[in-house]
């Protein structure tokens, strides 16, 4: 992380959070307005945590900090649309404060936490507690609140309390398949107008398997989890939702198949209230980097093939798939180094996700700057039912900065490489 002109830690953070007193000019920075679709080369002022001034060159101020930006790209600060946290109830994971550090090292000014902690994130009392204890959280931050007591998928949890606490929306964080009780939730939940977060997955369609049908878990003799697992789950979501006069906000997560890009494109065609995102970590690897048994590589729902993996990234490029998530889970070094079958899903991506993306994505050409920001940042709000802010003077917004050319800070035991890091975060 850079050391000037930053903040001190704070909450267990290093450096890397722009104080909000700061007054500098970034000269020559190459800014991202997704929402205007526009990139540029300029100059950017920032004073007390707005955007003073965009131009292609600022004149010299006595008293104004000079931040030589080049080569760098400034753009909204990055939002998580889902990820866990392990405190409170398993601390010896992550902390809270390990958690946070790790999203500014990646960029991320936002957190959309699920609900699995312990305990539940499934009464008020519960969201207000994590209120009071974890107002310091340097970050903006929010709870899904669960939408089944204790995650169970069996009673409706107190949806009503959890809105009038202040969750952004609803999820299990995992399949919810009675589809009576979904139905239930779907016509519960819709006047309160906030998204409803839901897993398209059949866990009975071989539980064991941990790899997607096709040649290459033939070749591995890895159990195989058929792409009927995913597309089974989402049509009866969509059904569903058809059936309703008045559906609330849907946010389908995780998807992983060519065939659930489709369905999603289709359900929006046909006007559908509902959002999608997939795991970032899907968008760079498939069935055919299993041949090593790497536990880092063990997710759920498992990595697709090939073509599963290009046409999640069409669905990015296209905006069939609205937000990449990075579905942050963090485990012991015990638990994650298990031969593959038995290694727990996901892994803690927060810090070095964008790099990677960014590795594998922007720089072969497979998404514009512009277009993996957008996913990462103002279209991540909007599968949270927030607007994004523009890029402009006067706006107090997030922003992260990235330094495409500058050596990442860590490397995950992932193929292929990392590049860039983030300079700084500022909150807004």
């Amino acid at each position: 992380m850079a050391t000037d002109p930053l903040s001190p830690a704070g909450f267990g953070l290093p450096t890397g959070i722009l104080n909000p007193q700061t007054n500098l000019i970034l000269r020559q920075v190459r800014w991202l307005d997704p929402v205007g679709q526009r990139q540029e080369l300029g100059d950017v002022w920032l004073e007390n945590g707005r955007i003073r001034a965009i131009e292609p060159q600022l004149p010299l101020t006595e008293g104004v900090t000079e931040y030589p930006a080049q080569g760098c790209i400034l753009g909204p600060g990055l939002v998580d649309v889902y990820s866990q946290s392990s405190e409170p109830g398993y601390e010896g994971r992550e902390t809270l404060s390990q958690l946070v550090a790790q999203a500014v090292q990646g960029g991320f000014t936002r957190l959309t936490l699920l609900p699995g902690t312990q305990p539940v994130v499934d009464r008020a009392a519960v969201v207000t507690g994590w209120q009071e204890q974890h107002a310091q959280i340097p970050l903006k931050w929010r709870l899904w609140g669960a939408l089944t007591q204790g995650l169970q998928g069996e009673r409706m949890a107190e949806l009503a309390e959890l809105h009038r606490a202040g969750v952004v929306g609803f999820s299990d964080g995992r399949p919810l398949t009675h589809l009576g009780l979904l139905q239930q939730l779907l016509t519960y939940a819709q006047p309160f107008g906030k998204p409803i977060a839901l897993v398209p997955h059949n866990p009975h369609l071989n539980p064991a398997g941990v790899a997607r049908s096709g040649t290459h878990s033939l070749t591995w003799g890895l159990p195989a989890v058929p792409v009927a697992a995913e597309t089974s789950a989402l049509t009866a979501i969509l059904e569903l939702l058809t059936d309703l006069d008045m559906a609330p906000p849907v946010h389908l997560m995780r998807i992983s198949t060519q065939r659930g890009v489709a369905l999603v494109a289709q359900a929006k065609d046909a006007g559908l209230p509902l959002t999608a995102s997939t795991p970032w970590t899907h968008l760079l690897w498939d069935s055919s980097h299993l041949g090593a048994f790497n536990p880092y590589l063990r997710f759920d729902p498992p990595l697709g093939n090939p073509a599963d993996r290009l046409a999640l990234i069409q669905g990015v490029k296209t905006g069939v798939i609205d937000a990449i998530a990075i579905d942050h889970q963090a485990y012991t070094y015990e638990e994650k180094m298990v031969p593959f079958g038995l290694a727990p899903p996901r892994l803690p991506g927060l810090g070095m996700a964008l790099s990677y993306l960014w590795a594998g994505l922007v720089t072969p050409g497979h998404l514009t700057a512009g277009e993996l920001w957008s996913s990462l940042s103002t279209k991540a709000l909007h599968c949270l039912g927030e607007p994004p802010v523009t890029l402009t003077p006067g706006a107090g917004m997030a922003l992260t900065l990235l330094a495409p050319e500058d050596a990442p800070p860590d490397e995950l035991p992932l193929p292929g490489i990392a590049q860039g890091r983030v300079r700084w975060v500022m909150i807004g």
